[in-house]
């Protein structure tokens, strides 16, 4: 069951220090060679990055705002008008002298292939987060990426801002990680962990950061549905949320996600399974509807709960492959919907 929600945090807001850029997706039958040619057959354009947590947050009624670095060109003008459609907030710097970079995603059916061009998203510095000053109540959402280039340098500064106290701290942050933190510096992922923040990734996300923690990861070949699935979760949870000494989520897509908060067991919160092709994860909405949710005063397993059923139906209502995050009040329909199924079948 949902508990109640404290009203008195409600006009808390999600602030993203993370980039944002533009996908293009293009479906190819193969790829081609070296000097080859091929032809698509679907060209999907979306703003990705931490856009999609931005509108998650901002669909489940939170106030958004990035404050990461956007360009002035082609490219920022589209980011620029994703913003003002969704209702987020930009308060991070501008760059009149680059655009923000986007990516090309060779998608051929059964795997998909970036190339990827930086643009002013990655070109902050020590002082970029510098006039970032979250209020009482705020959730600041910190992705993987921004770990891995000149942003890095104000990421660190904020992080130094924040101190090794969460419990002194007025706000939330929620750190996204990446599968490319071998890429990260020793120093950059030890002042990341000093400062507990509360983790949200998957099961790949957390195997790399156990494998830079010295964590034994899961064995890929008994992560079997119908055998140790959940067993391995369960013990990846706990491993590394013992080290991190901070609140983790392990989201697993249709199987709901582990979470796990200091001195406590690890709890599983079931997801809502659904049939459906996409070709991205609906992991940024999970995490903008967590976010959003501890923005508003939910508690983190409630937030979870709320968050595994909107990246249900986002990937239900997906868009040419991309999950398109429901306003949260259809998540809490369908949870509600779900208990009293529940309770129905008890009764029987």
């Amino acid at each position: 069951m949902l508990n109640s929600r404290k009203p008195e945090q409600s006009a808390a807001s999600v602030i993203s220090l993370g980039q944002v850029w533009v996908d293009i997706m293009m479906g190819v039958g193969e790829l081609p060679q070296p000097g080859g040619f091929a032809v698509a057959d679907s060209v999907t354009p979306s703003v990705d990055g931490s856009f999609r947590v931005l509108q998650a947050a901002a669909r489940s009624g939170s106030p958004a705002k990035h404050a990461g670095i956007v360009g002035t060109g082609l490219w920022s003008s589209v980011i620029r008008d994703e913003f003002e459609a969704n209702g987020i907030q930009h308060i991070g710097g501008d760059r009149l002298d680059k655009d923000s970079g986007f990516r090309l995603v060779l998608n051929d059916g059964s795997r998909k292939t970036f190339i990827a061009t930086y643009g002013a998203e990655a070109q902050g510095d020590e002082r970029t987060f510098d006039a970032i000053e979250p209020e009482a109540g705020d959730v600041v959402h910190i992705s993987g990426n921004t770990l891995m280039d000149h942003s890095a340098a104000g990421i660190e500064g904020f992080l130094h801002r924040a101190g090794a106290n969460p419990e002194q701290r007025p706000y939330t942050i929620v750190l996204n990680p990446t599968n490319s933190l071998h890429l990260v510096n020793d120093h950059l992922i030890e002042d990341t962990v000093l400062c507990r923040p509360t983790w949200s990734c998957n099961r790949q996300e957390a195997n790399t950061l156990a494998e830079r923690l010295g964590i034994p990861p899961t064995d890929d070949a008994e992560l079997t549905i119908g055998g140790g699935f959940d067993d391995a979760m369960t013990t990846l949870c706990d491993a590394l949320g013992t080290t991190l000494r901070a609140p983790l989520v392990l989201r697993a897509g249709a199987r709901g996600a582990w979470v796990r908060v200091p001195g406590s067991e690890v709890i599983h919160l079931e997801g809502f399974p659904v049939k459906s092709t996409h070709t991205r994860s609906a992991g940024s909405c999970h995490t903008g509807v967590m976010c959003a949710m501890l923005a508003q005063g939910w508690s983190l397993f409630d937030a979870v709960r709320i968050a595994n059923a909107s990246a249900s139906i986002a990937i239900r209502n997906n868009k040419a492959g991309v999950p398109d995050c429901p306003p949260v009040e259809d998540a809490i329909a369908l949870i509600k919907q779900h208990e009293g199924n529940t309770d129905t079948s008890a009764q029987a």
